[in-house]
């Protein structure tokens, strides 16, 4: 979710109902630290506790090192990142590709828990591929080093995003340990979230792509597992008012250039269902400037939103 869940995002999932946000993903190579991008990732501002940063890296040192940074940082949960598949991640054999490597993970989940005071967690997938599913050797490997919870997605590295999610693997993660196994992969629905939970006994589910353009998700998630009913989709008015909330919320933590250029995608993931709303993203996108945004937002809206500067 690097490029999606930055603070903006996070606060409003939280908000929303999120039991717990996670940073972007931050490189353990300590060169890369001082970067505006790295610096973005890692800031909270009036985030709510627990703040939980993600590193990702393969070697044990750097990455003991980068969670003692973050740390000192103001992070409280470390998120060590075994679960992307993207290939300039693999390249640098962090990420999925350390799935092939149980020593080297090892050796990583040891180093850091041993480095920091505060919880860290862990999310991996099914295994490297299709022939080489090694969730439960990954799983007791982080239990024995201490890891206090587990993410697992439902399909190896090699699958990427595409393909049955095998929820069976997660099963049987969830057997073989005793911390608590977080099911992510594929939840796009409430009801969803309840079979996945009900079937392989995870303590609960992760989201993120189901996320994108609709933060309501964990509020209908949570109302669904607690009182086994849909809550109504949100009106045009909720929809207004959360999109201006976003749309200001990227340009005050990014300033312009940069906040006019990263919302262009949430807008379009928040509206891109109806045709009404292909066209409108289509003449947003090519929008330069801060003020630009808003005025087509509101006037999208009408009288359902607020100018960006009251909502600000």
């Amino acid at each position: 979710m690097a490029g999606v869940t930055d603070l903006p995002f996070r606060q409003l999932c939280k908000e929303l109902g999120a039991g717990l946000v996670v940073s972007e993903m931050v490189a353990a190579d300590p060169s890369t630290w001082q970067t505006r991008k790295s610096r973005l990732r890692t800031q909270f501002g009036a985030e709510p506790a627990p703040r939980s940063v993600q590193i990702a890296g393969y070697d044990p040192h750097m990455m003991a090192a980068a969670a003692q940074y973050n740390v000192a940082q103001g992070a409280e949960i470390i998120d060590i990142n075994m679960g992307c598949p993207a290939k300039k991640v693999c390249r640098r054999a962090a990420g999925s590709a350390l799935l092939q490597d149980p020593a080297l993970v090892e050796n990583i989940l040891q180093a850091v828990t041993s480095a920091v005071t505060v919880p860290v967690t862990l999310k991996i997938r099914t295994g490297w591929d299709r022939a080489n599913r090694n969730a439960t050797t990954i799983a007791k490997i982080a239990e024995d080093a201490g890891i206090a919870a587990l993410a697992v997605h439902g399909r190896t590295r090699a699958c990427r995003f595409v393909g049955t999610v095998d929820y069976d693997t997660i099963t049987d993660v969830v057997a073989a340990v005793k911390i608590p196994v977080i099911a992510n992969g594929d939840i796009c629905l409430p009801e969803q979230a309840r079979v996945i939970l009900d079937r392989t006994g995870a303590a609960a589910v992760m989201i993120g792509r189901a996320a994108q353009g609709n933060p309501w998700i964990f509020c209908q998630i949570n109302h669904y597992l607690s009182h086994g009913k849909l809550l109504d989709p949100p009106s045009t008015d909720e929809l207004a008012a959360v999109m201006t909330r976003h749309l200001s919320g990227v340009h005050q933590f990014y300033g312009e250039p940069t906040g006019v250029r990263v919302v262009r995608k949430h807008m379009g993931w928040y509206l891109n269902q109806s045709p009404a709303g292909k066209d409108f993203t289509r003449d947003f996108n090519q929008l330069d400037s801060a003020a630009a945004q808003c005025l087509a937002l509101q006037r999208y809206f009408g009288d359902n939103l607020h100018s960006c500067q009251r909502a600000a």
